[in-house]
């Protein structure tokens, strides 16, 4: 741990393909981010990142600035740790996947934090909470909004921000889809009330149980990927075909140029 990008006393980072990256694991994060909870100071943006995020800080400056807001930013995809060990012999053995980190951090909650759930529809958000309900008993979950989809207008982030605010949240849980739950917090920070703020997309679909997950094996092997395809094609093929081939054409690049 040492003084760097992500602010003081934090996690290393190293650049792929030119953004700073968390160099971490699932109990290096736990840690970080229950100790930002403690006693928020201010707002911690936390956002975890895959070939898709990475991709978009190449294509769009507007999307690199938004990210660049982030307190951390983690190696979610099974390409990025694979990226860090090559290029900057990182000796990760594993992601930090943003459903599984979200689990992890209730599971080692101890000091009665409290949660908010931002993101999905109400009965997708419900499924979740009564899935998280039964799994970790006491759960200090203290509110949730399922905001609409599309765009918003002023008053929305305003009756999000105050719904947050009132909870007394220290954790608060964003699954609105990439870029739109990044470009949120980036766009409100000075705004949103102090706590840790985690940007982890498809957690609310996996941990409802409305979208299956992809077998252990196949995400060990940087596959989960395709398993999403096949279950939600439509919705994911552009995502997940063209940012994942431009994701790869960029790293050959570096690799021809030998960085």
């Amino acid at each position: 741990m040492k003084s760097n990008w992500f602010g003081a006393e934090t996690i290393r980072r190293s650049p792929i393909l030119g953004f700073p990256i968390a160099v971490t694991d699932y109990r290096e994060a736990v840690a970080q981010v229950l100790r930002w909870a403690a006693q928020p100071d201010r707002p911690y943006l936390v956002a975890a990142a895959n070939t898709h995020v990475i991709t978009l800080t190449k294509l769009s400056a507007s999307f690199a600035e938004t990210l660049s807001k982030f307190d951390l930013v983690l190696p979610d995809g099974m390409p990025l740790v694979w990226y860090l060990n090559h290029f900057r012999k990182a000796g990760l053995t594993d992601r930090v996947y943003g459903p599984e980190l979200m689990l992890r951090c209730f599971a080692a909650a101890r000091n009665g934090e409290r949660h908010f759930l931002l993101g999905g529809t109400d009965e997708m958000r419900e499924k979740m909470e009564k899935a998280l309900l039964r799994r970790f008993p006491g759960l200090g979950l203290v509110g949730g909004y399922s905001p609409p989809f599309g765009l918003w207008d002023r008053s929305e982030d305003d009756k999000i921000c105050r719904l947050i605010g009132q909870s007394g949240a220290g954790l608060v849980w964003l699954g609105l889809g990439c870029p739109k739950q990044e470009e949120f917090l980036a766009r409100l920070k000075s705004h949103l009330a102090p706590a840790v703020y985690l940007a982890v997309g498809a957690a609310f679909p996996l941990i409802s149980g409305t979208v299956r997950q992809a077998p252990p094996p196949l995400q060990k092997v940087g596959l989960e990927w395709a398993f999403r395809l096949l279950m939600e094609p439509r919705r994911l093929w552009k995502r997940y075909l063209l940012h994942n081939s431009l994701f790869l054409y960029y790293v050959t690049m570096e690799l021809v140029r030998g960085s």
